[in-house]
């Protein structure tokens, strides 16, 4: 049970991390979906006005990030073979309390974000935050580390 529960929290935190990074990716692109433009997707995401974050150059190294995240995960939990095999359980593991430092650093920072500091409790952040993306966070966390330590 321990081991399907580890499993199933791995897949689950690698599907999101390759979903987010394919928007990183399509956003590189210049295109802007589910927003209209490009200021109102840098406002929903980051709660800023720069548009300038949206390049390729800045978008990039997120997407790889994310990517590089998801491979960890699943190879702490042995669903590729021979990356697996190839890197130690160790150092996978450590991979993994990487990826759920980052997390809870996120989830945290969105915690501080739902009480209203540093973002207007009317915007669509604002709103996004305390709907999508801190309890995500949260859960991905808990997930993490249920795959570094299960």
């Amino acid at each position: 049970m321990n081991e399907q529960i580890k499993v199933l929290a791995g897949i689950l935190i690698a599907a999101i991390f390759v979903v987010d990074g394919l928007l990183h990716v399509y956003w590189a692109t210049g295109r802007t979906w589910p927003a209209s433009d490009q200021l109102t997707l840098i406002q929903a995401i980051l709660n800023t006005n720069k548009t300038r974050l949206l390049k390729p150059i800045n978008l990039a190294p997120i997407a790889t990030l994310l990517f590089l995240g998801a491979l960890i995960v699943l190879a702490r939990v042995h669903r590729l073979g021979l990356l697996g095999q190839l890197i130690p359980a160790s150092l996978l593991q450590l991979g993994v309390m990487v990826v759920a430092t980052g997390l809870l650093l996120r989830g945290l920072a969105g915690i501080v974000w739902m009480f209203g500091l540093g973002a207007d409790r009317h915007s669509l952040f604002y709103q996004l935050n305390l709907m999508a993306y801190t309890p995500a966070c949260l859960i991905l966390f808990a997930a993490a580390v249920t795959v570094a330590f299960a």
